[in-house]
């Protein structure tokens, strides 16, 4: 499954926000959240908050059976294990094996099935849609982004100070910002006062 990813807005909790393009569905779901350090940033607090985020454009998977608590823990398990292996993926390294096992986990359920909608001009998922299907869809994302042409391309933002990874599915591959308009432009702004120094 390879759904359009358009990006999402990510919110500072500090203040702030920006729209970040992680490349793929599942990638964008890694950064509702996390652990540690992260647990700032969380968004998923109770199941409706992870159904809402589900049912959003461009996944669109609306439930029918209700999030219950321990889909919610599922969840977070998958965006974890997301996470890990993205961030090795990037850097190189081995993929934990712990990540690994519990995208496989999540990837042996069923995923969501698309059909025709009555028209026969569109199409949705086909109830029920549970959450489970829509984790085993996110996994099988991953799986295609570790093992596919795009394995090579999982790029971290070449900030210092930024942890972000995303796949660069660009044509030359050349993507090294997480956004233009946050780390790009800090560069951008840092290189001008520099050679402005440099100059004076």
């Amino acid at each position: 499954m390879r759904t359009n990813a358009n990006g999402r807005v990510l919110h500072d909790p500090r203040g702030g926000s920006f729209r970040f393009d992680a490349g793929a569905v599942c990638l964008d779901f890694a950064y509702t959240g996390g652990e540690g350090r992260y647990a700032v940033f969380e968004t998923l607090h109770q199941p409706d908050d992870l159904g809402g985020w589900l049912a959003q454009p461009p996944l669109g998977a609306v439930m029918t059976v209700p999030v219950t608590a321990d889909d919610l823990v599922a969840a977070k398990t998958l965006r974890q294990a997301i996470w890990e292996a993205a961030r090795a993926r990037a850097a190189g390294r081995p993929l934990p094996s712990e990540a690994v096992a519990a995208v496989n986990r999540a990837a042996a359920e069923p995923p969501l099935a698309p059909e025709l909608d009555p028209t026969g001009t569109a199409t949705r998922w086909a109830a029920p849609v549970r959450t489970t299907q829509v984790l085993s869809t996110l996994a099988r994302e991953m799986i295609e982004l570790l093992s596919g042409p795009l394995a090579g391309r999982f790029r971290e933002c070449a900030s210092e100070t930024c942890p972000l990874v995303f796949v660069d599915s660009s044509r030359p591959g050349a993507r090294r910002w997480c956004a233009m308009e946050r780390c790009g432009n800090r560069h951008k702004l840092r290189a001008l006062r520099a050679r402005r120094t440099t100059d004076a």
